[in-house]
């Protein structure tokens, strides 16, 4: 018996890069990247104004919490500023806004595709229920039926 040539790890590869699959997961990782930066315009841009006239006019993007120096002085930019460590949790709340946005919009994508495929499938043909069996004869029946035997060899 003749042992198959197991196919080298080059080989499995360029299958697995040439498969449909992946080729549609590359696609969908590259659209999805440029949708991301749609979507963070969107809510940088139009979302995070609105909801900040709501707020009193606060501008997420400089809400952070500047943290102490434990050691040394603070570096100095070329102006003669110094650079101080923030903790910029107005970017985070952007961010996680922005999250929640995307989600919500693939959600609505997701759905729509599975109508239109549900709508272009051809309808499921419904399997023919199996008939019930008949009931079993009661034993009076039974009875019946040996003495009519009976009967009929007589």
């Amino acid at each position: 018996m003749e042992k198959m040539k197991k196919p080298s790890w080059w080989e499995e590869f360029k299958s697995f890069a040439v498969k449909g699959n992946a080729m549609n997961l590359a696609v969908g990782v590259i659209i999805g990247a440029a949708f991301q930066s749609i979507i963070s315009s969107l809510t940088n841009d139009v979302i995070m104004p609105i909801v900040s006239i709501f707020l009193g006019g606060i501008d997420f993007s400089e809400m952070k919490l500047v943290l102490p120096r434990l050691f040394g002085p603070a570096p100095v930019d070329e102006a003669g500023n110094a650079i101080l460590n923030t903790l910029n949790y107005g970017n985070f709340i952007s961010a996680v806004i922005n999250f929640f946005i995307l989600a919500l919009v693939v959600f609505w994508l997701v759905k729509g595709l599975n109508k239109l495929t549900e709508l272009a499938a051809p309808p499921k043909e419904e399997p023919e229920p199996e008939p019930e069996p008949e009931p079993e004869p009661s034993n009076e029946e039974k009875l019946l039926t040996e003495i009519r035997d009976l009967l009929k060899e007589k």
